[in-house]
């Protein structure tokens, strides 16, 4: 709540030092250090976000850099930081919530001697108009509430300074991370009942388990399969709402129909691909590093298949290539990348995607290890899918479907008949930019460094 300081003037008796005019009387104002907790755009196609847990809670002491929410973008779970020092004085929007870009979320006090003033500003916001006095249920219309109320219109209309959070038990908030929510949903287990073990008090994996070990040993009964027995079916009939991540998927699929693409398939043998995988998948080496390996080394060559168009006017030959995978986690789809990959040997890169698939899973990847793709690989191959066509990700020139490796039947170049493990590759891309001619070239090239991938070790 702003202060007013007023300055009194001093008025000389000397009449020299009358002879300048009198400076104006000032009213300084200064301003309750009340900053607003915004969410935050997480990725570039981030339009809401959904808070998955709040770290702090209301009243605790910040420092300049230290996380305070975990927030669900539409790739992954992620940290935000405060950039200030001060107290946590209001959440304004809590855990499940959704709320769009830039509203805000929370508010922070600079001292604890205003965390009063912050909580009453976060209620007067929230909360809806009064109903009027009388008897009157037709006449409080909600066109009638104050206009800031649209700002936090996906917020919960509950009152901010509540005693008790719904997460929480006695008034002490249940924090704990995303992947032991998780856990706890599957396992069975109340989360206000497991004492946590990790950071500040913080619920970890660990202790999700030992309480539903714990619950075994008491009562026999595994809360995972009371928990699987109750939730396994699909209720049939139900309209399920999109998940943060299905609606970022969906506005992208959307959005891949305006660009004009076309497809071209490939037949490539793989026999020498799968003998050096053999020999060196003891070394943690993995089937997609290595696809990604001798894509991004044809994209070298060929480096029109690595451009993109996104203003319909011009296009982008990218300096980096990066390799983009497709990786199905629960509820959605998200490309991790493998930046650098024709400079990374398949060693390293082996490891980075290793590392990219766990985070990934965990929901824990950074914007640019999900959002940097200049190519997209897209492998149903595991499946057992032999061919497929993939849809142009927004953004990009390219992306190639993967198909599985099987024995063929084929003419050999003396004239007999033999067999060989072959795979069918196809690939979708932008025809502003590419045309059949590029994409014929690059997977001629993409076929010989695969049939010969001595230079994959390199």
């Amino acid at each position: 709540m702003a202060r007013l300081l007023n300055t009194t003037t001093f008025l000389p008796s000397t009449p020299s030092l009358r002879r300048h005019p009198l400076p104006r009387r000032r009213t300084l104002v200064i301003q309750a250090k009340i900053r607003e907790i915004f969410m935050p755009a997480l990725s570039s196609t981030m339009t809401e976000g959904k808070i998955v847990s709040w770290i702090k809670s209301e009243g605790d002491k910040l420092s300049k850099g230290e996380s305070v929410v975990v927030v669900e973008s539409d790739k992954a779970d992620m940290d935000v930081e405060t950039f200030y020092d001060g107290y946590l004085a209001a959440i304004m929007v809590e855990e499940g919530a959704v709320a769009p870009v830039g509203s805000a979320i929370a508010l922070l006090a600079e001292t604890e001697a205003e965390i009063d003033a912050a909580r009453s500003k976060a209620t007067s916001t929230n909360s809806p108009s009064p109903p009027p006095p009388a008897p009157a249920p037709a006449t409080a219309p909600v066109s009638n509430s104050p206009p800031p109320q649209a700002t936090f219109s996906t917020a919960p209309a509950v009152p901010v300074a509540s005693a008790v959070h719904p997460a929480s038990e006695g008034g002490r908030r249940v924090v704990a991370s995303p992947y032991a929510k998780k856990l706890a949903k599957e396992m069975g287990v109340e989360l206000s009942g497991v004492v946590g073990s990790g950071p500040m008090g913080r619920v970890v994996a660990k202790d999700v388990e030992a309480a539903a070990a714990a619950a075994v040993a008491i009562g026999g009964v595994s809360p995972g399969k009371k928990a699987a027995a109750v939730g396994t079916g699909i209720e049939l009939g139900s309209v399920v709402p999109f998940t943060t991540m299905q609606s970022a998927v969906s506005r992208n699929m959307v959005e891949s129909l305006s660009v004009p693409t076309f497809r071209v398939g490939y037949t490539i043998s793989t026999d020498a691909l799968d003998a050096l995988y053999k020999k060196i998948k003891s070394k943690g080496v993995t089937m997609t590093a290595l696809l990604a390996k001798a894509t991004a080394l044809a994209l070298v060559k060929h480096p029109v298949v690595n451009s993109s168009c996104r203003d319909g006017k011009s296009f982008t030959y990218n300096s980096s290539i990066n390799i983009a995978v497709a990786v199905a986690i629960d509820g959605g789809l998200i490309t991790p990348v493998l930046q650098d990959a024709d400079k990374v040997d398949i060693y390293s890169l082996s490891r980075k995607w290793k590392e990219l698939v766990d985070k990934a899973r965990a929901k824990q990847l950074q914007p640019n290890e999900y959002n940097s793709g200049t190519f997209t690989l897209s492998n149903l191959g595991m499946f057992g899918v032999d061919r497929f066509d993939a849809i142009l990700p927004p953004g990009t020139g390219a992306i190639m479907a993967v198909g599985g490796s099987s024995p063929a039947v084929v003419a050999t170049k003396d004239g007999r008949i033999g067999m060989k493990t072959q795979m069918q590759v196809n690939v979708t891309a932008d025809h502003r930019v590419i045309y059949g001619a590029d994409l014929a070239a690059f997977l001629q090239t993409l076929s010989k460094i695969i049939e010969d991938p001595k230079d994959l070790t390199l």
